[in-house]
């Protein structure tokens, strides 16, 4: 009888065992205002940047391109509230960006994915840039992360500081480290030391990089890699991306060395367009970083899976962050519930390109941005046709065909009224589902600027 209970005991834990190594890992690359051009798989890249991001490229190499994908937001703290929730963060109030030490964050009530994956047996860490809120109750290990080694704001210098202040300085739990090295190093190192330290069971890890965001200041050797770009700000911002592709090379040969890189997921992908005035290229794109056009939320994405998804594929169906949550949910083993009330929706099954039957529609679906509020910009895609409603600045909405037109310079709306009125309505019906802004432009109590 012992002999009988020690066996099933033992092939339940075989059993364990064996499911727990057939959730893939999954590892979320994430840089901070880079420009859609400015890395080698992407089919427009500058021609100053092509041979500068090999490692990002081998993502996109061996596995799939991302031919239209999107954030949620134009800037950084509302695009990661939109990916860390699956749910347009406009339903919660968070049109803006975080201000520096402001008094809250991302809605205490709204539920982090990282949680759901928890659940599924996932260890969850998160390195890099946080702004999502700065009290205690609102930092990432109350959120849902095992593991947290970063910053609190939006950006810092990349090298030491000699007075850290409390939201700059790199933390690991709650516990600030020591001002010693290169920011873009530090966050590529600890990314290995939680890969290897958590290697035994399913992880999730979100590496938030700071690069290139401002400030423009590269490792001099960096800078002496990118000295054949004239433009001195230009070349200084392509400092910044050699360092991210260094350390983004540094994570993925941590999981071969490791012998986990046949069942990891691994995206690499932007927080929003990329910031022109600090040196990116968004070309063909119109706008940058802070706009609705498709150079603020377009970014580049790329995804691989070793088995999965075919090497050098491309990934035309429209995707925006908010589909992270359920993907990565089914890829666990587990099912989306309907009480979430996720706005994103799983591509798990289409990573092939080959058409399936789903639960989930695969037809155009309206894609919707806002920022400042409801007299605020706003935009909306529905298959190849795009709205942008400038409204800010007293414009009347545009429409574009994106299939012909992805620079967004050719206004179709008087020639098709029908089709502009539809799309209104359901970008009416959607912002009618949303909140003010808690802080910044749009937001009860907020200043207006007047205009010179």
């Amino acid at each position: 009888m012992i002999f009988g209970m020690f066996a099933k005991i033992l092939s339940s834990l075989v059993l364990l065992s064996s499911l727990a190594a057939a959730k893939p890992n999954i590892v979320v690359l994430y840089s901070d205002d880079a420009g859609y051009a400015d890395f080698g798989f992407q089919p427009n890249c500058a021609a100053d940047m092509k041979k500068l991001t090999p490692h990002i490229d081998r993502i996109a190499k061996e596995g799939a391109r991302f031919s239209n994908a999107y954030m949620a937001g134009s800037v950084c703290s509302p695009s990661r509230a939109g990916l860390m929730t699956g749910r347009y963060q406009q339903r919660f109030g968070y049109d803006n960006n975080l201000p520096p030490g402001f008094k809250s964050g991302l809605e205490l009530k709204e539920s982090f994915w990282v949680k759901h994956l928890k659940n599924l047996g996932y260890t969850t860490g998160l390195i890099g840039k946080w702004h999502l809120g700065y009290p205690a109750e609102y930092h990432p290990n109350k959120r849902g992360f095992d593991w947290f080694y970063g910053l609190l704001q939006g950006s810092r210098p990349y090298f030491e500081l000699k007075k850290p202040s409390a939201h700059r300085v790199i933390q690991e739990n709650g516990t600030v480290t020591e001002e010693k090295g290169y920011v873009t190093d530090r966050f590529g190192d600890a990314a290995c030391r939680f890969i290897k330290t958590n290697k035994e069971k399913p992880f999730y890890l979100f590496v938030s990089f700071t690069s290139p965001h401002g400030p423009l200041q590269p490792k001099p050797e960096d800078a002496k890699r990118t000295a054949h770009i004239g433009d001195k700000k230009r070349a200084n911002y392509a400092g910044l991306v050699v360092s991210l592709d260094d350390n983004v090379g540094k994570v993925l040969d941590c999981l071969k060395a490791e012998g986990l890189d046949d069942n990891t997921i691994i995206l690499f992908t932007n927080d929003n367009g990329g910031q022109t005035l600090t040196g990116a290229n968004n070309a063909p794109l119109q706008g940058k970083k802070g706009t609705l056009w498709e150079g603020g939320v377009r970014v580049p994405w790329a995804m691989k899976w070793s088995g999965k998804i075919p090497a050098g594929s491309v990934i035309e169906d429209p995707v925006i962050a908010l589909d992270l949550l359920p993907t990565f949910v089914e890829a666990g083993g587990g099912k989306v519930d309907p009480k979430w009330k996720l706005d994103g929706r799983s591509f798990l099954s289409h990573l092939d390109g080959k058409p399936k039957t789903t639960t989930v529609p695969r037809g155009p679906r309206p894609l919707f941005w806002r920022q400042g509020g409801s007299k605020g910009p706003r935009a909306m895609r529905e298959g190849n046709w795009k709205i942008v409603h400038d409204r800010k600045a007293g414009r009347g909405p545009a429409l574009f065909d994106l299939s012909k037109d992805v620079g967004e310079a050719n206004d179709l709306a008087s020639k098709n009224p029908d089709l502009l009125n539809a799309m209104l309505k359901k970008l009416d019906a959607w912002e009618g589902e949303l909140q003010e802004p808690r802080w910044g432009p749009g937001a009860k109590g907020a200043k207006v600027k007047k205009k010179k």
